[in-house]
């Protein structure tokens, strides 16, 4: 997985962190969770706002 495929980034946090709030997630552990995901294989200084904000949208979406 690369920083641009949102929506398994999500599904794949969904899954790892089930009890996790999406909403209530700060972007600092966001991004620091994404580098620790299985099959994720992106360079940490591609990540930025935006990137996060669209993980955080689709990790909310999966949630509900």
């Amino acid at each position: 997985m690369k920083w641009t495929d949102s929506q398994p980034i999500a599904e794949a946090l969904y899954d790892k962190y089930p009890d996790i709030d999406p909403k209530t997630i700060r972007f600092t552990d966001l991004m620091q969770w994404t580098l620790t995901l299985e099959g994720f294989d992106d360079n940490p200084d591609k990540c930025g706002e935006r990137i996060l904000e669209a993980i955080q949208l689709a990790w909310i979406d999966e949630a509900e």
